[in-house]
Formats: structure tokens, C-alpha cells, sequence
């Protein structure tokens, strides 16, 4: 591949991944504000961001971690609130078979956001996997960390006041959802989504341990729902090379 098409290749990444730049800096800043707020130095948003990278995880990991929460709590937790990880990887086991080098990265850096444009992107016609889906994860990555690090600075020399901060990560899956559904046409797996957690959210209100632990319940309801629905076509792809 040419450098002209190295960088035109670059250039639509870039573009394709816009939303979830201004959603990653409307969300990490917050991110390095509460880091900051809860005591911690500036570096190591950008640090915790590099290592860890888990999003909703790095807030619960703030949170647990100023409240002197064991090293056992924080990691039961940690793995009840990002488990939905496992059901991601299944899904793309197909798509990264060929990703060669780039595969330990893309397991590592397998973000919400970033499943859902490698599952609502077809592959370009002679586009490298690895490169094209390590790109896309790379360039996530360093949103995230500089959303971070731009909130952790900020928290260090101006007062801020959270109010209406929380809402930005919903946004953003609001965003996400939309440019999916736009892509592959398919409103099944959402409506299912949006079912089984209203179900849950009721059957919470009366049992508790579906309460604490709802996004577990949501999801295994959602999976079981979507296969009756989907059956023996779950997971495979159509010509465009969306899930089925």
C-alpha cells in the first residue's frame, strides 16, 4: 500500500471514529476531575487510562479505591461490571482470526464503544484486519487518555462543578446505538435490550439481588432472548459483514 493510500486509509479511520472522540473527551475529563477530587495526583489518569482502559470500570475502580475497599471487592467488581467483555470477544472471534500481531492489543482494548463500530464497519475491500481494527482501537485508546489527562490537569487548577456530567457516557451510547442501527437496519437487538432491562428494572424493584447486580441479569436475559429470536443465524455475517 502506497503512503497516498496509507493515509487516505487513515483519514476515514479517523473520520469513523469521531463520535467516540468527542464522546471519549466528554467522558474522561469527568474521569480525571474525580481522580483528582478523590485525592489521587494528575499522572496517573493517563497511567490508569494506558493500563487499564476499562471506562465505566476506571470510575467504579475510584470509587472503591477511596472508600478502602479489599483488593477481592474491587476485583469482584470490577469483573461483574465489564464481564460483558467475554460475550464481545465470542462475536468477533471470526473477525479477528487474521489480525495477526494486532490480536492481543484488540482483546485488551475491546471497548463498548470500540465493538460497535468494528461490528457496524464491513472490513474495506483489500484492508489489512489488523491494521484496519488496530487502528480504529489505537485511536480510541489515545482519545480516552488525553480526555483523561485534559480533566485531571484541569481538576488540579480550577474548581469544577459535576452537575450534569454523568449524563455524557449515555449520550454517547445513544450516539452509537443510532449510527448501528443505521448500518445494519436491524432493530431487533435493541428492542431485546431495551425489553429484558425494563423487565429487570421492575423484577428489581421487588428482588434485590436483581437490583444489585442488573446489568448481569439484562445481558444473560438479552442473550437467551436474542437466540430463541435469531436462532442458528446468531453470530453470522452478512455480506456486508454485519452480525446477523
Amino acid at each position: 500500500m502506497s503512503k497516498t493510500e496509507n493515509k487516505s486509509s487513515l483519514l476515514s479511520i479517523v473520520k469513523l471514529t469521531l463520535p467516540v472522540f468527542f464522546g471519549y473527551i466528554a467522558i474522561g475529563i469527568p474521569f480525571g476531575l474525580m481522580l483528582v477530587k478523590n485525592g489521587y495526583p494528575w499522572w496517573v489518569a493517563p497511567i490508569m487510562s494506558l493500563t487499564m482502559y476499562a471506562g465505566a470500570g476506571q470510575y467504579v475502580a475510584i470509587g472503591l479505591f477511596a472508600s478502602g475497599a479489599s483488593f477481592g471487592s474491587i476485583a469482584i467488581a470490577e469483573l461483574l461490571l465489564n464481564i460483558r467483555h467475554i460475550v464481545y470477544g465470542l462475536s468477533l472471534i471470526e473477525k479477528f482470526k487474521k489480525t495477526g500481531k494486532w490480536k492481543p492489543y484488540l482483546i485488551f482494548a475491546l471497548t463498548d464503544e470500540t465493538y460497535a463500530l468494528m461490528t457496524s464497519t464491513p472490513l474495506p475491500e483489500n484492508a489489512n484486519p489488523g491494521r484496519f481494527y488496530g487502528t480504529i482501537a489505537v485511536l480510541d485508546q489515545c482519545y480516552w487518555i488525553l480526555g483523561s489527562l485534559i480533566g485531571a490537569i484541569a481538576g488540579s487548577l480550577i474548581p469544577f462543578d459535576f452537575k450534569g456530567v454523568d449524563f455524557a457516557l449515555t449520550a454517547l451510547f445513544a450516539v452509537l446505538l443510532i449510527e448501528q442501527i443505521k448500518a445494519s437496519k436491524d432493530f431487533v437487538p435493541p428492542a431485546i435490550g431495551i425489553l429484558v432491562t425494563g423487565i429487570c428494572i421492575v423484577i428489581g424493584k421487588f428482588v434485590p439481588v436483581v437490583a444489585d447486580n442488573i446489568l448481569i441479569f439484562a445481558l444473560c436475559a438479552g442473550i437467551g432472548l436474542l437466540m430463541l429470536v435469531k436462532g442458528k443465524n446468531l453470530g453470522k455475517e452478512d455480506k456486508n459483514g454485519f452480525n446477523a
